[in-house]
């Protein structure tokens, strides 16, 4: 079959490689959901995410948690693919607004387009390329808000891109970051690190108990030259392990899990996550309605820490009226549809 493209020349659409193609190019119809919906179905049912998809997680436990009723103002501080921005909109009923923002470039203009289709124009949703770290300056320009909603995790759409360089799983360049327009990527980055420099990213980050023996391989693989991608990071880290003495019936699964927190070390530094969710959490308070809600979806350690202790000082100071004591976490039938909500945690506070 051929198509037709804008030059006037007749072009052969790719082939799709077997049921489930490896190379991200090619699996264009799970980057097609509207086209191909009975695929999608199909690849979902099996416990997996659709490439270039995001599924939400924990939809109905926010909705919960937030109470949204029409005529409230509100804000999605992760758009990502806009799935829950998409629930928090049919709660308005037409009535109230979103604003929702996001720092990535790319995937912020195809998912206002893919809610502007669905009928949520102007009149009801505003989106922003914004960091949320910066909220406070929104409220002093729209007010403050009656919920907000900031899902900490790095976007589907992201991690199975090699473009965007979040994965170690297919080769790409090391990036990491959430906008690829400013910044540091995590190639460069690395570059103007010392060894117990890289160790402390690695320990503080994601207690990687490997760290010494990965930042001492970082160094040395760095003197060759810089390390520019993925697949070349997954490389050092498996030689690293391997100079660690990890047995060879364990080494496979290890490298995986070590691979996997460095990568996640090392975006957080890219990002400067822990910063901008601190600055967040600080103002929060102050952009809420009294009895207006919070909910925050974090996916390590660290982040849920942080979550944690900023809700209970501020509920100690008054300027919460209550605030969730334990964590909630996605239920079994949920985790099994969607592996990646696994380590999800939900947190919430209200505002006095």
């Amino acid at each position: 079959m051929t198509v037709q493209k804008g030059d006037g020349v007749h072009h052969r659409r790719p082939h799709y490689s077997g049921k489930y193609p490896r190379n991200f190019a090619e699996k264009y119809k799970e980057l097609n959901p509207e086209k191909y919906g009975d695929e999608i179905e199909k690849i979902i049912q099996k416990g997996s995410t659709p490439a270039g998809m995001h599924i939400p997680i924990m939809v109905n436990e926010i909705l919960d948690v937030l109470r949204i009723q029409p005529g409230m103002q509100g804000f999605d501080a992760t758009l990502g693919y806009g799935g829950h921005t998409q629930r928090m909109l049919e709660c308005l009923h037409g009535k109230g607004h979103l604003y929702a923002g996001d720092v990535d470039p790319i995937e912020i203009k195809k998912t206002t387009q893919r809610l502007q289709a669905l009928g949520y124009g102007d009149e009801i949703l505003t989106v922003k390329q914004m960091n949320f770290s910066e909220l406070y300056l929104l409220a002093e320009q729209v007010g403050k808000f009656d919920f907000i909603l900031a899902d900490l995790g790095v976007s589907s759409m992201q991690i199975d891109n090699p473009e965007r360089g979040f994965s170690y799983k297919t080769d790409g360049p090391l990036d990491l970051r959430l906008n690829p327009e400013k910044g540091q990527s995590a190639a460069e980055y690395l570059e103007g690190l010392e060894q117990d420099e890289i160790a402390a990213v690695l320990e503080e980050n994601s207690d990687e108990p490997y760290a010494d023996a990965i930042a001492k391989q970082i160094i040395r693989e760095e003197k060759r030259g810089r390390i520019e991608t993925t697949r070349g990071l997954y490389e050092v880290v498996e030689k690293a392990l391997i100079q660690a003495k990890v047995p060879k019936a364990e080494l496979r699964d290890a490298v995986k899990k070590s691979c996997a927190r460095t990568f996640q070390a090392l975006r957080i530094e890219v990002n400067q996550e822990f910063e901008v969710l601190y600055d967040f959490l600080a103002h929060l308070p102050e952009v809420l309605n009294p009895g207006g809600r919070a909910a925050i979806l974090t996916f390590h350690s660290g982040e849920d820490r942080m979550v944690k202790q900023a809700f209970r000082e501020h509920y100690r100071e008054g300027l919460y009226s209550d605030y969730s004591k334990q964590v909630i976490r996605p239920s079994k039938e949920e985790c099994f549809q969607n592996p990646r909500a696994h380590s999800t945690k939900l947190r919430w506070a209200e505002k006095s």
